[in-house]
């Protein structure tokens, strides 16, 4: 406990606690709609498509790689959307196709024209996260509050349209919700998500964010708004635990964030048999 009271005082401890409850609040919320609607990988193709976006502002040189990565992967996510429509290419094979394509590109493009060094060791931080989230800057914690506020705002403002297209987007249609909008507000958000998170868990852990705590609240709750505060209470507090085990145990915090998910998963599944809920 000294110890952890030790680490609390250094102020890129709670830089990193606040981005990481922010970021895992934000993915939580979102993943019970993605996960209801058979949609949660997308998560995993769009952090493929932020990786391929990384890769070319480290190659042009962009110190701020977010006004590249930020717009490249919201335009991904409406394009994963509207692919996902196109009934010869479906969902599934959509995000697929665009994932696979994004990191063989930013992997290429990293291995010819980069300047490092060390091109698989920056490859493997970036995919399965690195040391820089513990050493974050007061803009990439302000850049965060803002743009996780901006995403728990528009999540609320279009609460009731994305919780009717999640159940019946026929249903939603007929009595009047714009369901396309919907969609596109999903999409767009999801993108957000997807880069914020790319420090804290890396970009192949990311979709542990965003499915685990919708899976855990749902192995317990069976009512909508049960699930979303059962969710974003299981991120919240994973997200805590996994930040202070890797800073105490020096440990990947990713690896240690998605490790504590897959364990408060595993509790809530035997629980839920027990109680006949799961």
């Amino acid at each position: 406990m000294e110890t952890l009271i030790y680490y609390l005082s250094f102020p890129f401890v709670q830089y990193a606690l606040v981005v990481g409850v922010l970021v895992a609040l934000c993915a939580s919320l979102l993943g019970v709609s993605l996960v209801l609607k058979r949609y949660s990988f997308i998560g995993d193709g769009l952090s493929h498509v932020a990786f391929g976006a990384m890769a070319i502002a480290t190659v042009m040189d962009i110190a701020e790689d977010l006004v590249v990565v930020m717009p490249v992967t919201v335009l991904a996510a409406v394009a994963l959307l509207r692919l996902g429509q196109n009934a010869k290419i479906k969902g599934d094979s959509a995000i697929a196709m665009i994932s696979v394509s994004s990191m063989a590109i930013g992997y290429l493009l990293l291995s010819i024209f980069s300047k490092s060094t060390n091109v698989s060791g920056d490859v493997c931080s970036t995919l399965f996260g690195s040391t820089s989230f513990l050493t974050l800057t007061v803009t990439d914690v302000v850049v965060c509050v803002v743009m996780s506020v901006a995403v728990l705002a528009i999540m609320a403002y279009y609460y009731h349209r994305i919780f009717a297209i999640t159940f019946d987007e026929n249903f939603a249609g007929a009595n009047g919700v714009n369901v396309g909008l919907g969609n596109f507000v999903i999409a767009t958000v999801t993108a957000v998500v997807i880069v914020l998170a790319m420090k804290l868990v890396g970009t192949l852990l990311i979709s542990a964010l965003i499915i685990f705590p919708a899976l855990s609240a749902m192995r317990l709750f069976k009512n909508y708004k049960s699930v979303l505060s059962a969710s974003a209470l299981i991120a919240v507090s994973c997200a805590l635990i996994g930040i202070l085990m890797s800073i105490l145990f020096s440990v990947p915090t990713g690896a240690m964030i998605v490790v504590t998910n897959a364990a408060v998963f595993l509790l809530f599944s035997v629980v839920g048999k027990l109680r006949g809920t799961d």
